[in-house]
């Protein structure tokens, strides 16, 4: 149907180009706002002038469709070649607002490089621990990225955080509106159709959205035509010791949170992934945070949301993904062009990604399916790690009094989750004698 040859894997198929660029639009579509929300909250902590910001968000959008690239396609020893979508974490987010307030920017450019340099480093020791990944654990925290996910996706369909309209019944009807929509597509459309349906919830939502107020596209003729981010813009990176010891942390909590998102998309695309592979993924995620610290942006990592359109669309083609890289390219040198996507309302999105989030979680849960639970220690893992992974998402100010690296693990869910499945792992089914089971 899609002029496939089937003797090839589905990861490495070519689909006719006018799908590739529908898909790949649909993956940026999906994965925008958390794309440039990094760089807005980091920037407008530091008091930051509107422009450069603005900077700030082209040059994430530029290295975030190169890091995609690097994932997808790869280039010797960098790169999963899987159908990973690449942002800046949010992990990183409350260190930066921090180095960048007592030390300036450029100290957190100085933090980012030798962090990412260091994953270079570390990547291929990383790989060798995949043993203490088995489905039991991975299917754990990519359960956890999911539900973690979702109240992201909650709050962009009640308008987004510290909106004035924040939780007015119109928004939520217009996020139901566009989740149903996706779920109407999903079912009875054509295949060719049924595998954009979050790009079709979130085009039609978004006109629908237009004649009631809730965007307009009335200041993106303001915006500049061409602008292309140039190294150490904002001055030199500066080293400073306690803000590369913070950024090291964020560093081995993105290392877990990848390896969660590649073990999630090689299982759900019928290509495993081995300790090589894996040290290959970490390598680029170590290789675009470097380009994140030299072209005056942030740490990079594989984004949940898309891997859950992966499974939603069953489409696993790396190059569709590359091409939804490309795009992003495009939209960081074109400022214009993400000004146009930027004008998507919040509770578009919202309701997109209630389907996605919750997709991600599926698929752990489906991970799980593969886990004996005949002995209560398998039970305990997942139990407790769900429990804590799901801590800050339920009551987020929890550790505000704890040092800041403390909070920087365990404010993320997905880390804090990660790190519990694979303790409790170890002393369950390892330190007292491995058991069989664990793995089956």
């Amino acid at each position: 149907m899609f002029g496939i040859k089937r003797s090839t894997h589905p990861v490495d198929q070519l689909l006719p180009a006018g799908q590739m660029a529908a898909l790949g639009l649909q993956h940026v579509l999906a994965m925008y706002a958390g794309a440039v929300a990094v760089p807005l909250i980091v920037g407008s902590a530091l008091g930051m002038s509107k422009a450069d910001i603005g900077y700030l968000i082209n040059a994430d959008l530029l290295i975030s469709g190169v890091s995609t690239l690097i994932q997808c396609l790869g280039f010797w020893r960098f790169g999963v070649r899987l159908p990973l979508m690449q942002g800046c974490t949010f992990a990183a987010v409350t260190p930066m607002v921090f180095i960048g307030t007592n030390d300036g920017i450029t100290a957190i450019y100085g933090a980012v490089i030798v962090s990412g340099l260091l994953m270079i480093l570390l990547s291929p020791l990383w790989g060798k621990l995949l043993r203490f990944f088995p489905p039991l654990v991975t299917g754990t925290v990519i359960t956890v990225i999911g539900l973690a996910l979702i109240p992201v996706a909650v709050n962009w369909a009640a308008g987004g955080v510290g909106a004035p309209s924040f939780g007015a019944p119109r928004n939520l009807a217009l996020a139901l509106g566009v989740l149903l929509l996706v779920l109407v597509v999903q079912r009875f459309a054509p295949p060719a159709l049924s595998r954009i349906s979050v790009l079709v919830g979130i085009v039609l939502g978004t006109l629908v959205a237009i004649p009631f107020g809730f965007t307009d596209f009335s200041g993106v003729s303001d915006a500049p035509i061409f602008g292309i981010s140039t190294p150490f813009h904002f001055g030199l990176p500066t080293f400073d010791v306690a803000a590369i010891v913070a950024m090291i942390v964020v560093m081995l909590v993105t290392m877990t949170e990848t390896t969660g998102d590649i073990l999630a998309v090689g299982e759900m695309t019928g290509r495993p992934v081995d300790g090589r592979r894996l040290a290959d993924g970490l390598r680029a995620d170590g290789l675009s945070t470097v380009l994140g610290g030299v072209f005056n942006t942030f740490p990079y990592t594989a984004f949940g949301q898309n891997a859950g359109l992966v499974g939603l669309t069953r489409v696993y083609s790396r190059f569709v993904v590359a091409v939804g890289g490309g795009i992003l390219v495009i939209l960081g040198l074109f400022p214009i062009l993400g000004e146009i996507v930027a004008r998507i309302p919040a509770p578009v999105l919202g309701g997109a990604g209630i389907v996605m989030f919750g997709t991600v979680a599926a698929i752990g849960i489906k991970m799980l399916a593969k886990v004996a639970f005949d002995n209560n220690g398998n039970l305990m893992v997942v139990a407790v790690s769900l429990g804590v992974g799901l801590v800050p998402t339920a009551v987020p100010k929890i550790y505000e009094d704890f040092p800041d690296w403390f909070r920087t693990i365990m404010e993320s869910g997905i880390s804090a989750g990660a790190l519990s499945a694979v303790v409790l792992n170890l002393l369950f089914n390892h330190i007292r004698g491995k058991r069989a089971d664990a793995v089956s």
